[in-house]
Order: C-alpha cells, then structure tokens, then sequence
C-alpha cells in the first residue's frame, strides 16, 4: 500500500470511526487514514478481531483503538463515538462500512432476512449519522461522513433485493445529508466499490455461486483501491466534493455486468 499520491501526514490531527473496521475494506481504510495521520476507531461486533487489527496499526505506529459496536444499537454506536472523543479528542471523519448480505431470491426471502440487511445497511448508517453529528459539526477541519454502498443499489441485484433496496436507501440518504448538513461544514459522499478480492462478499456473492466477475480492467478490485478513495474524500483535495457517488468498479458498470 503506498501514499505516494497523498500528501504525507495529510489527515493527521483527525479522528476516524470505521465501522466494520475489523477486517476486509474497512480494516484496509483504517490501516489507509491512520498512514495518511489520522486517529482511528474500529468499531465492529467482534472484539477479538477488532483487538487484534488495532494492535497491527499500533505496531507500526499508528494510533489505532477498538470497540465493539453493533450499528443496529445506537447506545452501542454511541459508545464508540464517546471513545473516540475521549480517546482522541474529537471526531471529524465517519466511515460508515459495516453491512450485512447473502444471496436469496426474493420469492425465498422471509421478512427476517429483509430486515436484517436493511437494519445493518440502512438503519446502522442512520444511527452512525445520528450520533457523529454534533462532533462531525464541531470539526475543526470540516466533518466527513462517507458510507460504503454499490451501483448494483442502482441497477437492480437479483438475489440480493435487500441489500440493493437497502443501499439505495443509503444513496439517497446521504444526498440529503449533504444539502442539510453542507451549512454546517459536513461533506457527505458515498464510495460504491466493485467486485473487490480477498472480501467476505466476493466469496460469498460471486465464488460460492459462480457468478462471473468479469471486468475491463481485467482483474478484482483491491481493497487499497477502495481505501485510497476515501482517502481522497477525506482530505482537503475533496474539500468541494458533496452529495457525490463515487465509482470505485473497475468499469464493471460501463461493461458487462457480474
């Protein structure tokens, strides 16, 4: 993973929350912002991991701490932003990440399956909103609240209608936020990533179900592909950029569709 694009140091005094920061994009963001300077809370449902990939960012020199959040409950939610602003003295950037996905078809698909994702998805980003807005306003730098979603939100996903209802729902979300909380300083933008490797949601959506991940570029996604564009988003390069969607895919939307 290189910076050599970035400014060195260039978030550094800013605190981060990364939920689903334990592991696959989120880890690879939280190792990303906490190189680029910044103070980083993972926040996720398992500890152990959490503990574990916040001791690699401490080892080489970052200043990382985990707390174990479920985005469902917004006392939990609560919790990490309290120990970020404890911890660190401030929150300025959100990294809403965590979410939830299986393949189903909607005639198969009982109602528990649906709201499971969505209250992952949409009603977890809602609640990280909620309780990083005072502090994301308080910013000295100027908040950032960026969530993870995907174009298949916008296209249609067949055998994942929870999830893309659920995305969408954040899309637009977030289009709102940046028009409300734009007077107060807050950027928001959401990230919509491709087929990336080495992910959970790869295995599960694409080589578990041998769905083709063909793309014009010619390989998967990376998760540093990712975590450099919310780099981008968080720092003072982005300074203009609100209500966006930023395609992070490889092409796949311009070419055929896995």
């Amino acid at each position: 993973m290189s910076l050599s694009a970035f400014a060195p140091d260039c978030l550094k005094g800013r605190t981060a929350i990364i939920t689903g920061g334990g592991s696959g994009i989120g880890f690879a963001v939280a190792q990303t912002l906490s190189q680029a300077g910044a103070n980083v809370v993972l926040a996720s449902r398992k500890l152990e991991r959490l503990e574990e990939a916040a001791q690699k960012i401490d080892s080489v020199g970052g200043r990382a701490v985990a707390v174990q959040v479920d985005v469902r409950n917004p006392d939990t939610v609560q919790a990490a932003v309290d120990v970020a602003v404890t911890n660190f003295g401030s929150l300025d950037i959100l990294i809403a990440n965590a979410a939830g996905n299986f393949v189903v078809p909607f005639t198969d698909m009982s109602f528990n399956a649906w709201r499971t994702v969505v209250d992952i998805d949409l009603h977890g980003t809602f609640h990280c909103a909620k309780r990083a807005y005072p502090h994301l306003k308080a910013s000295t730098f100027g908040g950032r609240f960026i969530a993870i979603s995907t174009m298949r939100a916008l296209e249609g996903w067949p055998g994942c209608a929870h999830a893309a209802a659920a995305k969408a729902g954040v899309m637009s979300l977030m289009r709102s936020l940046a028009v409300e909380w734009g007077p107060d300083g807050i950027l928001c933008n959401t990230i919509a990533p491709g087929p990336v490797g080495g992910t959970e949601g790869v295995k599960r959506l694409y080589e578990e179900t041998d769905r083709s991940t063909d793309l014009p570029l010619g390989r998967l996604g990376q998760k540093e592909d990712v975590a450099n564009a919310v780099l981008y988003l968080c720092s003072d390069a982005a300074n203009f950029v609100t209500g966006a969607d930023l395609v992070v895919d490889g092409g796949r939307q311009r070419g055929q569709r896995g």
